[in-house]
């Protein structure tokens, strides 16, 4: 049987421009509001053009122990130079956790397919 898992990609955002950088804080307090970003391109840009650009990004949150993931946001891109609109792929969110677990963030290359990366977040009471 075949898996959708085989399709995404993975690297070190510091060495591959198409990796999800999650910008958190380590550790949160219980229900306590912080402020989640996910880019691309920290260390080396992406470009963003018609013929290639990031589409969008899915951000995720699988509570310790959890079977199911929450989605916490959906981002799209649109603009990738139409009549010299643009949009960078860069995307903010608050958010409230109330048990450790892991943030996972997807993007999209309308070239390389997709990519993944995840961050460990621990929720102090």
């Amino acid at each position: 049987m075949d898996s959708i898992t085989k399709l995404f990609q993975s690297g070190d955002w510091k060495g591959e421009k198409h990796v999800p950088v999650i910008h958190s804080p380590e550790e949160v307090k219980a229900g306590e509001a912080f402020e989640l970003e996910v880019t691309i391109g920290d260390a080396i840009k992406h470009p963003n053009t018609l013929e290639h650009h990031i589409a969008w990004f899915k951000v995720f949150y699988l509570e310790d122990g959890g079977k199911f993931p929450v989605e916490l946001a959906s981002f799209n891109f649109t603009a990738h130079g139409e009549f010299g609109a643009y949009n960078e792929p860069a995307a903010k969110s608050l958010v409230k956790l109330n048990k450790c677990g892991t943030i996972y963030a997807v993007s999209y290359c309308n070239i390389h397919g997709l990519w993944e990366n995840s961050k460990k977040i621990r929720v102090k009471e």
